[in-house]
């Protein structure tokens, strides 16, 4: 579970986003760190008894947050600070192309899932490649009634392209994945639900409802037969 105190100190940070603000409340950003980074290490255990390569991987809950720093090279004129935290659970560690677990924390904005969210271009073919021969199995990963339950949503993406990209026919049956450029999951949750003594229960019962999906893309990655 999320403390309060942590969702306050995001509350008051993304309404005093600045150094100087930081600088003065560096011991309630450690905590809110270590609180969150203790659910990621509580997450990674019980998300080894559902995922072997997790429990494989050998993961440190601290090491599975995203930076909170901003980097301004690419943001300029934002503020220095992102205003959540998020927590990436991937076998082959949070910078890999793989299909990986995912829990954004931020105060009325928390959602939990998995798969891929905007790979780079070679990663991205493999996965289409993927989808388009193994299209009979994806269809019945997305469609499965327990994956449904959980996210009724279904599959999302970053964003869609208006034709089907080169290399991949218009005619095939997962031509509509093919324009995907990105395949996750994605569903809300509310605050009450990560404060609450069960929290990390229910957020693995979402990891285990995407492990199928997280599977099969992770596959594109193994040598041809």
């Amino acid at each position: 579970m999320i403390q309060i105190s942590t969702f306050h100190f995001l509350s008051e940070l993304k309404t005093n986003n600045s150094k100087a603000w930081m600088d003065q409340h560096r011991a309630e950003s450690h905590a809110a760190k270590a609180d969150v980074a203790a659910m990621a290490g509580q997450l990674i255990e019980r998300l080894g008894q559902i995922d072997p390569r997790i429990k494989k991987a050998g993961l440190d809950g601290a090491k599975c947050l995203t930076r909170q720093n901003r980097d301004m090279r690419f943001a300029k004129g934002a503020p220095p600070y992102k205003t959540d935290f998020y927590i990436i659970l991937n076998s082959a560690g949070k910078q890999s192309a793989r299909a990986f677990y995912y829990l954004h924390l931020e105060p009325e904005n928390c959602f939990v899932g998995g798969g891929v969210y905007n790979p780079q271009p070679g990663p991205l073919r493999k996965f289409r490649e993927k989808i388009g021969s193994d299209y009979t199995e994806w269809k019945k990963i997305i469609l499965d009634r327990k994956f449904k339950k959980r996210f009724p949503t279904g599959l999302h993406a970053p964003s869609l392209l208006t034709r089907t990209p080169i290399g991949f026919s218009p005619d095939s049956p997962a031509a509509e994945f093919f324009k995907m450029k990105g395949f996750y999951t994605m569903e809300k949750l509310d605050d009450r639900e990560v404060q609450a003594e069960k929290a990390v229960a229910l957020v693995a019962d979402y990891f285990k409802a995407a492990r199928s999906l997280v599977d099969f893309l992770n596959r594109a990655f193994q040598p041809a037969r």
